[in-house]
């Protein structure tokens, strides 16, 4: 199993935890917000896999928990041996998924290889294609989402807000949609040079309260993250 990326430190990707973040490369999405593209595109040479592990080995009692990106992970037959590689040095795992393969999810969580699931929900299903670029599988979205909901796993659904493709009625379907006592993140889209597509811009920060009061009908415990 290949690491294409190394972040030794993150104070935000695993909620209440420091943590490593380690990225895999390539993904069956085609995002046009993707900040990690090159990784998708061309992920170039894979880092020295005994010097990343020589790394949480030091750091181990210091950082709490290891996450592990993409790309798409699960997109790899062997990502389970990765976790459990990163499980035997003490750490807990965060996971982040497109929801794309929910067999090797639920392999996973009964397994019991991951802490905490963080899946993105890209669009309201009509909606979907659009904003992966590229047609998707919407039935293993939807039992990935069910995995998730009926598990005992921790896990959240987040969306990153693009101005472009998303409006008030595709949050009504979302909710409906994943509706329930679960966690839900509407995160705002922020520009880099690493994401593909130049013409993409944030919602307003009314839009994305708007936005927010529309899926807490369904789902209460939905919020807003970094705004």
């Amino acid at each position: 199993m290949k690491i294409y990326g190394l972040q030794k430190l993150s104070l935000v990707d695993f909620p209440g935890k420091t943590a490593a973040v380690l990225f895999t490369g390539g993904c069956n999405f085609r995002c046009p917000f993707c900040h990690n593209y090159g990784l998708v595109q061309d992920p170039g040479e894979p880092l020295d896999k005994t010097e990343v592990f020589e790394y949480l080995k030091k750091r181990a009692g210091l950082l709490d928990a290891v996450v592990i990106t993409g790309g798409e992970p699960l997109i790899h037959p062997d990502i389970a041996e990765l976790i459990v590689e990163v499980r035997e040095l003490g750490y807990p795992v965060k996971l982040d998924t497109n929801g794309t393969f929910p067999a090797r999810l639920a392999e996973l969580l009964t397994r019991g290889l991951v802490d905490y699931v963080a899946m993105d929900i890209k669009n309201s299903r009509e909606k979907y294609y659009l904003t992966a670029g590229c047609d998707v599988d919407l039935d293993a979205v939807n039992k990935s989402i069910m995995i998730l909901k009926s598990g005992n796993t921790e896990f959240e659904f987040r969306t990153t807000v693009v101005q472009q493709l998303h409006e008030l009625d595709d949050f009504i379907k979302i909710g409906e949609w994943i509706k329930g006592d679960v966690n839900y993140y509407l995160q705002c889209f922020k520009d880099s040079e690493n994401v593909p597509y130049g013409n993409l811009s944030a919602p307003s920060e009314e839009s994305m309260h708007l936005y927010l009061d529309a899926v807490q009908k369904f789902v209460p415990r939905a919020a807003l993250r970094g705004i």
